[in-house]
């Protein structure tokens, strides 16, 4: 049985969560990060976390498609929402960018860098790590965690340019391997150039995965990431399973030996 930890779960949005859990826990899940995409999002994350403690650690942002649908007066709360109630958390996120011409017709580039920027400026004066989204983003995202001064963050389900990686790693932070690991050659050219020791697990849960035969991902998925890791790393599932949860638990500060 591994030992691992899915360090990017919307648990809030699934259905059934108590059986998903067990589930999870059977397929050798110790520690989950439940990520917040606004404030009800947020709420509804630091209470699962609060009947799960020491199993679900939660993290809070506000994801940049959320923008799409908040006015300048929604997003201010939703930033002190997020500032006040930090200290609960392990991280900030989801926050990120997103450049698909769908979002940016409604939060434009620079509305999305904006928010971001003071996102990130909230993780680095809580000394917080960034769950950072950049979908056709990359390079933007990675420079305004640069310019933020953030030590730690995961550029979560990475599809960018090498170059681009190359940076991410030699600023120190990682990037997570999804199950589309199994088949989307972006993620998979990513995760094969990142070096274990910068590398995480994850299902975003409960996004859709497959091509051929699609499935709703829930929490015990995280063993198809760990499987998929290990055919394009050709390496052993035992070691990549110590390592990732080693880099997850240094990551959020977890303090507990898994």
């Amino acid at each position: 049985m591994y030992r691992l930890i899915d360090t990017h779960a919307h648990l809030d949005e699934l259905n059934n969560l108590g059986v998903m859990i067990e589930e999870a826990r059977r397929a050798g899940v110790v520690a989950m990060i439940a990520v917040g995409s606004e404030q009800q999002s947020n709420t509804k994350t630091l209470e699962i976390s609060r009947k799960h403690r020491r199993f679900v650690y939660p993290a809070i942002g506000l994801h940049p498609w959320q923008l799409t649908r908040l006015g300048t007066p929604d997003i201010e709360d939703d930033l002190r929402w997020i500032e006040d109630n930090l200290p609960s958390a392990v991280a900030v996120g989801e926050i990120g960018l997103d450049y698909d011409k769908r979002v940016v017709r409604g939060a434009s580039k620079e509305i999305q860098k904006e928010v971001l920027g003071r996102l990130l400026e909230t993780a680095r004066r809580h000394a917080k790590p960034a769950i950072v989204h950049s979908r056709y983003a990359w390079k933007d995202a990675l420079l305004l965690v640069q310019e933020a001064g953030v030590d730690k963050a995961v550029f979560h389900w990475f599809t960018g340019f090498s170059g681009v990686l190359k940076d991410i790693i030699a600023g120190g932070f990682h990037i997570s391997a999804t199950p589309a690991a199994e088949y989307h050659e972006e993620h998979r050219r990513a995760v094969k150039e990142a070096p274990l020791r910068r590398l995480l697990l994850e299902t975003d849960c409960p996004v859709t995965y497959g091509r051929a035969v699609r499935y709703e991902s829930r929490p015990a998925d995280i063993v198809r990431s760990l499987q998929a890791v290990s055919c394009i790393k050709c390496g052993g599932q035992v070691e990549i399973a110590e390592q990732t949860t080693r880099n997850a638990t240094e990551l959020f500060s977890l303090g507990v030996a898994f």
